[in-house]
């Protein structure tokens, strides 16, 4: 855990970082994030096979452009001040004004705003799991 030193937060380590599905783990179910994170035990059954094909094309780190919108999938993501790190399954990045917050994308004029897009299998849970993961 990072320690304060005059009101300044020290930023995590590298190898302190969590993972961001261990966080929709954590709140989808403490023993599943338990056996998943810290003992390394996962089965795979049909549906999350059905979830890891469902994630092939987002993984796949192609981009691509659809006018105003930049389109990027598999973008590993950390913050050290955080605490995380992880891989969004997309981005869009859509252009905003050069006076307009946002960030800039290499090779590209403009700023542009971020949106993440996580994919799930099946429906939305009546827990904040899937939002808290995205969050």
């Amino acid at each position: 855990m990072p320690s304060a030193t005059e009101g300044a937060v020290v930023p995590y380590a590298e190898a302190d970082l969590l993972p961001l599905s261990g966080l929709q783990h954590l709140v989808f179910c403490e023993r599943q994030c338990a056996l998943i994170h810290l003992e390394q035990a996962w089965l795979e059954n049909q549906l999350t096979a059905e979830g890891r094909v469902l994630h092939e094309r987002a993984d796949s780190g192609v981009t691509e452009s659809r006018g105003a919108v930049r389109i990027g999938r598999g973008i590993h993501v950390r913050s050290h001040r955080l605490g995380l790190v992880g891989r969004a399954d997309v981005v869009e990045f859509h252009r905003v004004g050069v006076t307009e917050k946002g960030v800039r994308l290499p090779g590209l004029e403009n700023h542009w705003r971020p949106f993440p897009v996580e994919y799930k299998r099946g429906q939305s849970k009546g827990i904040d799991c899937d939002r808290v993961q995205i969050c």
